[in-house]
């Protein structure tokens, strides 16, 4: 029986005084109590032992880079006044500033390109041309043993469109991944089991899948015969996605007699809303809890979290974002655009805590998971938005061999790409692979 000193209290507990009702702030009693004492939470069926992991967040608009990029560098900098909230954590991140990506043209496509590097009018007569994005050849790794290859998470579903898209994923033809924004779906997608029914139906849903990509490889067979050589190299990306689909297919029918994880859903908020300004710091905080408990159970290695679309985006009061990232150079903007900033490190923050007081082998979870958190825009100085300089932090992965507690800072006016950066966690994560889109190396210091 709980005493009044550790009764749980609800997200949505209100203040009631004066007429007037205020939301209380994030409390450890209003921590999730099924899975809410980390340290002494069991893993399912990880007799395997701790494996990588990666998660990708992504903030949409840029930040106040004036408040963000500390002054000084190397292992004795200063934080900046915005990085001081994870100051609790300074052995466990490095802030890379500088880096950008040569190739963007910046504006609202940075989450298009933040994990691509791409420049998405490379092709001539092609609106838009993207590629394989970091976290997809890190998945193609991993994704051969866990029920999902990677999962995408967004505070909208879908795709988007070209531009603003509402992922950070794409597949090896640059073909954008569909996120997904409740937490309930995602609940139900990950421990919910299914039915002797659903799987029934999910059977024949992917017996037909086969049936028409084996009849849609052979009518391109036939096709490839009459075609010149530009077209059948773009047939060949086809077959390639072919190939993918399939094994994903595979995949999904090898696992669909294992069992789920057992994972309550008590006092995780599902019912949150990413557009609801009273919800979404709730929406972030299950986001992130939904994506910690599919990691501990090894049900995927590779996440990737746009908080919110470019060009969109609340911050904790449900301000328009946006407005603030075409800020002029004005002051008040300015500050607001850092208040919104500190406010979402918060939120990495209670993650980073999760993680670090979560016991794995010698260590903790933090150790075994890298996290990327940033931005795919610069607003700069004066609301340019920016390619350059982007606002960059890697967090976690000691047990990989990254290094943290500095500042890394590089000259933006020589471009140096930030895919330096994307090939040096892919290769933490076992890619074995020295090459990635515009990468010139890997990123001397980090690892």
């Amino acid at each position: 029986m709980q005493t009044s000193s550790t009764r749980m209290l609800s997200r949505r507990h209100l203040l009631r005084g004066a007429g007037a009702m205020l939301a209380l702030p994030l409390l450890d009693a209003m921590l999730p109590r099924t899975w809410g004492a980390p340290s002494q939470f069991k893993p399912w069926n990880r007799s395997h032992g701790p494996q990588p992991r990666m998660i990708c967040c992504y903030i949409p608009n840029g930040v106040n880079i004036l408040e963000w990029v500390p002054e000084t560098t190397g292992k004795e900098y200063q934080l900046s006044k915005t990085l001081q909230v994870l100051e609790p954590h300074r052995a466990d991140f490095t802030v890379l500033s500088g880096l950008g990506h040569p190739a963007s043209q910046g504006g609202h496509s940075g989450a298009d390109t933040w994990l691509t590097g791409a420049n998405l009018q490379a092709v001539p007569g092609a609106d838009y041309t993207n590629s394989v994005s970091m976290d997809q050849i890190v998945a193609d790794l991993h994704g051969k043993h866990t029920r999902y290859g990677s999962l995408q998470l967004s505070d909208q579903s879908g795709t988007g469109s070209a531009g603003h898209s509402h992922t950070l994923s794409f597949d090896v033809n640059g073909t954008p991944l569909p996120a997904e924004n409740s937490p309930q779906r995602l609940f139900e997608r990950l421990f919910v089991p299914e039915s002797a029914a659903d799987k029934t139906a999910t059977l024949r849903r992917l017996a037909e899948k086969k049936s028409i990509l084996d009849s849609v490889r052979e009518d391109a067979k036939r096709l490839e015969k009459t075609l010149g050589k530009r077209d059948r190299q773009k047939l060949d990306e086809y077959f390639t996605s072919i190939r993918t689909t399939e094994e994903q297919l595979s995949r999904m029918e090898a696992w669909i007699d294992r069992p789920k994880p057992e994972v309550p859903p008590t006092n995780l908020q599902l019912a949150s809303q990413p557009g609801n300004a009273h919800d979404r710091p709730m929406w972030i905080d299950v986001m992130l809890e939904l994506a910690y408990l599919a990691f501990l159970t090894d049900t995927t290695r590779v996440i990737t979290f746009e908080w919110s679309r470019e060009a969109g985006g609340f911050g904790g009061g449900g301000e328009n974002h946006h407005e603030y990232s075409h800020h002029g150079g004005d002051a008040g903007m300015l500050a607001k655009l850092g208040q919104i900033d500190r406010f979402h490190l918060s939120k990495l923050d209670r993650f980073m805590n999760l993680l670090k007081s979560t016991t794995e082998a010698d260590s903790h979870m933090l150790d075994q998971t890298i996290i990327v958190y940033g931005s795919g825009m610069n607003s700069g100085k004066g609301g340019e938005h920016s390619p350059k300089n982007l606002p960059l932090l890697v967090a976690g992965g000691k047990k990989l061999g990254l290094k943290h507690g500095q500042h890394l800072a590089f000259d933006s006016d020589k471009h140096p790409p930030l895919s330096n950066v994307l090939l040096s966690l892919a290769q933490k994560m076992g890619v074995e692979s020295d090459r990635f889109s515009d990468a010139t190396g890997t990123l001397t210091g980090l690892v």
